[in-house]
């Protein structure tokens, strides 16, 4: 028999609860599922307000992500669980109080909707692919479907924008669900983590733009999304400071502490401000290739995630 000696009640392994097993693919499943809530908001926005013809890549060339990215998202969750074969219990009741409720169930729905949307405009989007292949002509049910999809896609716009705007403020949610983290214990995440994948959408929307009014307009709502992301991110700091101690020792992880490089290095200064500078100058005239500051916005969208995942997780109440 083997004696130990606990000097401490706190922190005990394998006793106390310890959550340092969230890694890599929870934060690109909440880079992905909050960049992909964002491009359907802004296609189904868009269709709403009738300027599908005018916008173009919001509704057709960047929308093409949101699936793509909504599949990669449920790949990394999958690859994530401990128990893998039995995801379907998520499936099997419905808990209100629940985030993670909430977001199987949305992306149940949302995620088949994101292909739908895709497939309306496949005559559109894949017009060389359908010339040499010809699958509309050789299956008449595909082109029936695209019909109907294409009569109903407004529908579907209305059914997007509840939907995206509950995934791109649940991937905040669930972390801020988790009040044993002081770091994650913050009603800001939610909304803070909307805007910043709408931010990141707004974004992959001007890299697929052809258009200068279209560039420009999305540039417009990239720039009022980057200044509300920086309000709330210091209402959140704030929020620390104003806190109990243990939230106080939290926020130096941001703020002095191991992540401080990362969070203010890449997420505030090269993800949000700089871009912000940019982004404003080419809207003044001045000659600055739009690439430059949607890539910043993305790479600081997806940093801010793995920052607040990480770090989050070495927080904990001792008191």
């Amino acid at each position: 028999m083997q004696e130990e000696l606990f000097i401490s009640g706190r922190d005990i392994p394998n006793i106390d609860p310890n959550l340092q097993i969230w890694h890599w693919p929870i934060s690109v499943y909440l880079f992905v599922g909050g960049l992909a809530a964002g491009l359907l908001f802004f296609a189904a926005m868009v269709t709403i307000m009738g300027k599908a013809d005018v916008y173009k890549a919001a509704v057709k060339n960047a929308v093409i992500i949101a699936p793509i990215a909504l599949s990669l998202g449920l790949m990394a969750l999958l690859y994530d669980l401990t128990h893998k074969i039995y995801f379907w219990k998520l499936y099997t009741t419905i808990r209100i109080e629940s985030p993670m409720s909430w977001g199987a169930w949305v992306l149940m729905a949302i995620t088949p909707l994101s292909f739908l949307w895709v497939f309306s405009y496949y005559s559109d989007m894949f017009s060389k692919f359908e010339g040499k292949f010809k699958l509309l002509e050789k299956f008449n049910f595909l082109a029936t479907f695209e019909n109907f999809l294409i009569k109903n896609r407004m529908n579907m716009a209305y059914a997007l924008i509840p939907l995206s705007v509950v995934l791109g403020i649940y991937t905040g949610i669930l972390l801020s669900a988790f009040n044993a983290r002081p770091l994650w214990n913050n009603a800001i995440l939610g909304p803070l983590f909307l805007t910043s994948g709408l931010s990141t959408a707004a974004a992959a929307i001007v890299i697929f733009a052809k258009t200068k009014k279209e560039k420009h307009f999305f540039s417009k709502i990239d720039i009022a999304l980057i200044i509300i992301e920086l309000g709330l991110i210091t209402h959140m700091i704030m929020g620390y400071y104003a806190g109990t101690q243990v939230q106080l020792e939290a926020v130096q992880l941001l703020v002095g502490g191991d992540f401080t490089l990362m969070f203010f290095g890449f997420v505030v200064i090269l993800g949000l401000i700089i871009p912000l500078l940019l982004e404003i100058s080419e809207i003044i005239g001045y000659k600055i290739p739009t690439l430059i500051p949607a890539l910043l916005v993305i790479m600081g969208g997806l940093v801010f995630r793995f920052v607040m995942v990480e770090a989050g997780q070495l927080t904990r109440y001792l008191y």
